[in-house]
């Protein structure tokens, strides 16, 4: 024998190699819904949404109150399906099932069960989709592509099932968002993930029109650790107002609770943050007792002291997980912003370049007053902000436009367009500073949609130089005027 074979022979067995490399199988399927399948197959992927199924894709039909995907099922299959999964035989390869998503609730399980992988949960007010994305990047790369996590924001009774169908029987961890409008969604989701870490990023007056008050959107959001494993780790920003109640809302479930951030008893504890030359920061953060109180530091190449504050949750959670941490050093200081998150793009402008920041998925209070006070730290030889209204605010709906002008001035923003109807609140407060003559107050214009917004920036006149962040609520559209102007740059 060889001494190559000889090395073979001593490679090391993983009990993982047993598993299928297709993520479905008809069998596979039938085993886990109790279906019929009219063929045998394999594939490669899960998709619910006709749009975007890929050649080798399992498409899901499911039924709602107004839409029935079973219409779908050819523009599926033209696309490249393998088969569907269906309540009514179809003249296509295809498993028959009593109700789709129940179907697609077993399918989660069964995947869930059969993959010997450290699942990790995130929720929040604030930051859920790039820490869940940060947390991906750290145990990918550890792993050497072994992780998986929900992709865009599917993160509800619909989409955290589909993420959990689709991880494949290798992964070594999973990570998934869960997200919440209401009272009661969030116990639903952990229960189907069944995460052994759980993590909230921070608590703020997102949805809170739905939830009447931030006590009730920490409670929601604890709810995450009703579905954690036993022995699991719930994971709390130590620096809220409502640290204690989500602390006490996790030690009744009987799990382990560690706290990330400045504060002085937090078990993953800021040390230092320098600012970076590129925008982003050099960290150094404490991982207290259990760890022999042990520094690390790293790099994080978003801006924002928020990413401070979410990098910190990160390294907590690749801990609890049992990640590699100088793999989640790397993974932050490489991390981009993502679509509507943070993205930012050089556009082409009168005399050069200019940068614009894509804020533009979501906004409540805190995200706006997290990301103009970065504005406020960007170097810009002007900087201008494109703010659309912040929705699901209900009785605090006035009071939180209105209190944005003190971040707005506070950034030094040069001028400043205000989008949809529920800026009048905020365009009245800054039209009583400007009167008043009190301290600094940008220029600013009122307009009542983003088509208006995309006119009104274009009659300003962007010139070398400047910065432009564009940030609303994801129902106010303003991705319609980065794309304008991304695509003009391209």
């Amino acid at each position: 024998m060889s001494a190559v074979h000889a090395l073979l022979r001593q490679w090391p067995s993983d009990p993982r190699d047993a598993l299928p490399l297709a993520l479905w199988d008809a069998a596979s399927i039938e085993a886990a819904t109790g279906g019929r399948a009219s063929r045998a197959f394999q594939a490669s992927g899960l998709e619910m949404d006709s749009r975007d199924v890929r050649p080798g894709d399992v498409f899901v039909a499911l039924k709602g109150e107004a839409m029935d995907g079973h219409k779908f099922i050819p523009a599926a299959f033209a696309k490249g399906a393998v088969a569907a999964l269906v309540d009514r035989p179809v003249d296509h390869p295809h498993v028959l099932v009593k109700d789709t998503t129940e179907a697609l609730h077993a399918l989660a399980h069964y995947a869930r069960n059969r993959a010997d992988a450290v699942r990790i949960g995130v929720t929040g007010s604030v930051g859920k989709t790039g820490v869940k994305e940060a947390i991906f990047a750290s145990l990918d790369r550890s792993s050497r592509g072994a992780a998986h996590r929900s992709v865009r924001s599917y993160n509800n009774h619909v989409g955290v099932p589909l993420s959990l169908a689709r991880l494949p029987a290798r992964s070594k961890y999973g990570v998934f968002e869960m997200g919440m409008n209401h009272e009661g969604e969030i116990a639903p989701l952990s229960a189907h993930v069944r995460p052994h870490v759980a993590l909230i990023t921070t608590i703020a007056p997102a949805h809170i029109e739905n939830l009447g008050s931030m006590e009730a959107i920490a409670d929601e959001k604890s709810q995450i650790f009703t579905g954690l494993m036993p022995g699991g780790t719930a994971i709390v920003p130590a620096d809220s107002d409502y640290t204690p109640r989500m602390i006490t809302n996790a030690r009744n479930m009987g799990v382990k609770v560690v706290t990330f951030g400045r504060s002085a008893n937090a078990d993953v504890r800021l040390i230092d943050a320098i600012p970076g030359a590129n925008g982003g920061s050099l960290v150094t953060a404490q991982l207290g007792p259990g760890h022999g109180n042990a520094r690390v530091c790293y790099s994080v190449a978003e801006p924002g002291e928020h990413w401070i504050s979410n990098s910190l949750g990160v390294i907590a959670a690749v801990r609890a997980a049992g990640g590699d941490l100088g793999a989640a050093g790397l993974a932050l200081a490489e991390m981009g912003g993502l679509k509507g998150r943070g993205a930012r793009h050089n556009i082409n402008v009168s005399g050069g370049t200019a940068l614009l920041i894509d804020e533009s998925y979501n906004a409540n209070p805190t995200s706006m007053r997290a990301t103009l006070k970065a504005l406020g730290q960007t170097p810009a030889l002007r900087r201008v902000a494109v703010l659309g209204t912040m929705g699901e605010l209900g009785e605090f709906f006035e009071r939180f436009h209105r209190q944005l002008a003190e971040p707005i001035t506070d950034a030094q923003i040069d001028h400043l367009i205000l989008v949809g109807e529920g800026m009048s609140d905020l365009a009245a407060e800054l039209s009583k500073r400007h009167a008043k003559s009190l301290g600094f107050v940008p220029s600013f214009e009122h307009c009542a949609t983003t088509k208006d917004a995309i006119s009104v920036l274009g009659k300003f006149g962007l010139t070398n130089g400047d910065v432009v962040l564009v940030k609303g609520s994801n129902f106010m559209g303003l991705g319609a005027l980065v794309t304008h102007y991304t695509k003009a740059a391209s």
